[in-house]
């Protein structure tokens, strides 16, 4: 494989934006319940600087995943929806069902199936394949469900995924979702062993930034690397090239700008308590006795 570069930037939930080539996607963007992402951390029209199409996709309708504030860039001829085929009649972009296919200009884009509202979307960009699954997942809760209703689930899960099989996939953003309870990453783990992606990044963990992290660490194989990224705007850049891939995790800058106030409040801590014990002087700092033989002959000098 020639060299390819990818920049992936996670910003909420199951929110993130894939930049390759000259062609930015954003996939499901959510400000959050609570609106977590605020002032920097928010999406802005900077974020399309040095891009020639920025497309934004939309799995399905759940809140969680569609979020009406996209629409504030529709003014921006460049900016393109593509939004499952069973959104809202009031939601805007191109409509796409299991199976459909279309073109941005070298983008080709197809929507696959999921196991929830929706569809996943599978887009071949800048000789990269990228994949994010919305909410395909393996949707089962063990301590609940039935043993019947569990056997639907995977049956569900196994159907929709067979057509993925085989297909190259260089990132993957896939849920991971502790809420599930017992065996939560059976989906994920099965994703992995089937479609063997080259990163696997966890999305959809509900807040819980462990679960995430520590996945992404015991999810390695042969095959395919675990990437976690769990701050706004943490970013990971990755270059695939001549059969080896190598993925540099940065901050936001917001997160960046913090670390170094942090270390230089850490820094100038040092220096004081050094000034601070130099104005005090050392009593012991010219002698090479023992601090307990200086400390006995000053108390017989007293005596």
């Amino acid at each position: 494989m020639p060299e390819q570069k990818a920049v992936v930037t996670y910003f909420h939930h199951s929110g993130f934006s894939v930049g390759c080539a000259d062609t930015l996607l954003i996939f499901d963007y959510w400000r959050g319940e609570r609106n977590e992402l605020q002032g920097d951390l928010a999406l802005c029209e900077a974020d399309f600087a040095g891009y020639n199409q920025v497309l934004f996709f939309v799995s399905h309708e759940h809140p969680d995943h569609y979020d009406r504030v996209i629409y504030d860039f529709r003014h921006l001829n460049y900016v393109h929806y593509i939004i499952a085929a069973d959104m809202p009649a009031d939601a805007k972009g191109d409509r796409m069902a299991k199976g459909d296919s279309r073109i941005y200009g070298d983008v080709r884009v197809t929507a696959y199936d999921s196991t929830d509202l929706g569809v996943s979307f599978y887009v071949e960009v800048g000789g990269l394949h990228i994949f994010h699954a919305g909410d395909l997942n393996l949707w089962h809760w063990r301590e609940e469900s039935t043993l019947r209703q569990i056997t639907q689930a995977e049956n569900l899960y196994y159907a929709a995924v067979a057509p993925l099989v085989g297909k190259p996939i260089d990132i993957c953003m896939f849920p991971l979702d502790p809420r599930m309870g017992g065996m939560y990453e059976a989906g994920a783990n099965h994703f992995i062993m089937t479609c063997k992606p080259h990163i696997f990044i966890p999305m959809h963990w509900y807040g819980r930034t462990e679960i995430a992290s520590d996945f992404a660490r015991h999810c390695r194989t042969k095959f395919t690397e675990g990437v976690a990224l769990t701050k706004p705007r943490e970013r990971a850049e990755i270059l695939f090239e001549n059969h080896s891939i190598n993925i540099r995790v940065y901050l936001s800058a917001q997160q960046e700008d913090m670390l170094r106030r942090r270390q230089r409040t850490e820094n100038e801590d040092v220096v004081q308590q050094a000034l601070r014990a130099l104005e005090k002087g050392d009593p012991f700092s010219e002698s090479d006795l023992p601090v307990d033989s200086i400390t006995e002959k000053n108390a017989g000098q007293k005596e």
